[in-house]
């Protein structure tokens, strides 16, 4: 968001439990978010929309969330910004 000098720069992080058993969490930003044509590609390795970005964080980062049972997605952010969300079976929800 550093590049955002025209608006209120704000991240906003909301964890909430679902009925399904999994913890739900969105992080959303007012940045200059994502165009819909790169959001397919947003989380393949070495693909970035920063011009000093190695495209390895998202990847990484959905791996991660995977391995765990989760999943994550992003959204463009309303009217500025993104959206990830990511979802994790909830701590002692696969009978352990």
């Amino acid at each position: 968001m550093k590049s955002v000098a025209e608006r209120d720069r704000v991240l906003r992080i909301v964890s909430e439990a679902n009925r399904s058993d999994e913890v739900h969490v969105v992080v959303e930003d007012t940045g200059i978010g994502f165009q819909p044509e790169d959001a397919a590609k947003l989380f393949n390795p070495f693909f970035t929309t920063k011009t000093h970005g190695m495209g390895m964080g998202l990847s990484i980062c959905r791996s991660i969330i995977e391995s765990y049972g989760g999943r994550l997605w992003a959204t463009p952010g309303e009217p500025h910004g993104a959206a990830f969300q990511f979802t994790l079976p909830a701590a002692g929800s696969d009978g352990e």
